[in-house]
């Protein structure tokens, strides 16, 4: 099979498939259903395949079948434990051994509780502390001003929101949860407009792929 063909069979499944979603806009059904069901099974298949190809193997052949005569037990065995911990996670769909699979969730949360919680700060606190200490030069004051007024006031709108306290319905404390809750409100609506305006950008580009699709099947 040509390259041609096989662009011309993946054009047709994605104008297909395009058309089938679209049948949502007239009522949830079967032919939405199946497009669900291809793409939901496609993804998985793909991060299946990636996994084993791009981190599974790689991990095994660097660890427990290493062919360097340098590689000790300790790796070896560290190899092992990834694969240790994934079947006592399988093991959580018997009710016999749900609680042994226990044990796998307890490392998978706690490393990537750990990891998510390195992550943010390096990757998030600290450069937006520096980012902000930065801003306080003589050609950005009024924004350094914002930066940190939008913080601190928001941080007290999330601390005191769910008080029930005496000093919770004191003026400042008000103000600056009034003044918090404006900042989250603007936050959240320009993502929201920026989500749409992504959404928008690739349902363009798909339509217009299609479109010249068509155009092209009709002009040959």
């Amino acid at each position: 099979m040509t390259v041609e063909n096989l662009d011309l069979i993946a054009g047709w499944a994605g104008l297909v498939l395009t058309l089938m979603v679209f049948s949502y806009l007239l009522a949830d059904n079967f032919l939405y259903r199946i497009a669900v069901h291809v793409l939901i099974g496609t993804a998985a298949a793909y991060i299946a395949i990636a996994a084993v190809e791009e981190v599974l193997l790689p991990w095994l052949r660097a660890t427990v079948f290493s062919d360097d005569a340098e590689t000790s037990a300790s790796i070896r065995a560290l190899g092992v434990l990834p694969i240790f911990l994934g079947v006592l996670l399988l093991l959580k769909t018997s009710p016999r051994f749900a609680r042994m699979g226990n044990l796998g969730t307890v490392f998978m949360i706690g490393i990537g509780t750990g990891v998510a919680l390195v992550g943010a700060v390096i990757g998030t606190v600290l450069p937006l502390a520096r980012d902000a200490s930065n801003s306080f030069d003589h050609e950005s004051v009024l924004n350094g001003a914002i930066l940190l007024v939008g913080t601190l006031c928001t941080l007290v709108y999330f601390q005191y929101l769910s008080r029930r306290r005496s000093d919770v319905n004191r003026v400042h404390i008000r103000t600056l949860r009034f003044v918090g809750q404006g900042f989250v409100t603007l936050t959240l609506g320009a993502l929201y407009a920026s989500a749409i305006l992504t959404s928008l950008s690739i349902f363009s580009s798909v339509i217009q792929d299609q479109l010249r699709f068509i155009l092209d099947q009709l002009g040959g």
